[in-house]
């Protein structure tokens, strides 16, 4: 005889993250009040440390050195 599969208490579902841009507005001002600073972030700038290795500097070249004879 085929057993019937358990019940699983299902999640409920988190509200959907809705601000609006007042609510967003007012958390700014207060902020601001309170002394904090915004700061300006270059166009493709990251906040997210970099993962990758640093990239090898290219190695200079020095001028071959002339040995002058006495």
């Amino acid at each position: 005889m085929a057993t019937k599969p358990l019940k699983t208490v299902g999640k409920k579902k988190q509200p959907a993250a809705v601000e609006t841009s007042s609510s967003i507005e007012d958390k700014v001002k207060a902020f601001l009040e309170a002394g904090g600073e915004i700061e300006q972030v270059r166009s493709g700038i990251s906040g997210q440390p970099s993962m990758a290795p640093p990239k090898p500097k290219p190695a200079e070249t020095k001028p071959a050195e002339t040995k002058d004879s006495e």
